[in-house]
């Protein structure tokens, strides 16, 4: 095998497993919020949630960020501290998301054999409140996702998960 293409080969087996990670956090996280709404919905005499929905949304996300990261979203924010770094790449990141999932709506709305402005009418029906608390738990949920890829890149490669997965030395004494 060529250079070339073990180099490729590399790359793409990285990619996946990155989004495979992405994804498993994304799920994880929308998982417990979906429990959570299933759990207050079943005691106000609602039906449960399907849970489903959760890794969907977790693969339609990762993807999303995957492309927001080859498209070098928040690469040009650079000379600033790791902070701000993390900061102004979360809310870049989650705008990014905003705008995708809006755009993914369309999509299926258009797919379903609506248009466009029955599409629009559906997303503009919901409870403000709802989509305020969906926002703001979104950008909860990347600010970790970002502060651990940014503090990664600032460590180096591969130096994070040394950390993790070694012993940490005792600084007592």
């Amino acid at each position: 095998m060529s250079d070339a293409a073990h180099s490729l080969k590399d790359r793409a087996r990285e990619e996946l497993r990155n989004y495979a990670v992405v994804s498993a956090y994304l799920y994880v996280c929308f998982g417990a919020l979906l429990l959570y709404k299933s759990a207050l919905l079943q005691e106000a005499g609602g039906d449960l949630l399907p849970h489903g929905v959760a890794i969907v949304k977790a693969l339609i996300l990762g993807k999303f960020i995957l492309l927001g990261e080859a498209a070098g979203v928040g690469t040009r924010v650079g000379g600033r501290t790791l902070l701000k770094s993390i900061a102004t790449k979360s809310v870049l990141f989650f705008l990014l998301l905003v705008a995708l999932t809006v755009l993914e709506e369309l999509v299926v709305g258009k797919v379903h054999g609506h248009s466009f402005a029955r599409t629009v009418a559906e997303i503009e029906q919901r409870s403000v409140l709802e989509a305020l608390a969906t926002c703001l738990l979104l950008l909860l949920v990347l600010v970790p996702l970002i502060a651990v890829k940014e503090l990664s890149r600032t460590l180096g490669p591969g130096v994070l998960s040394r950390l993790m997965k070694g012993s940490i030395p005792d600084r007592a004494g």
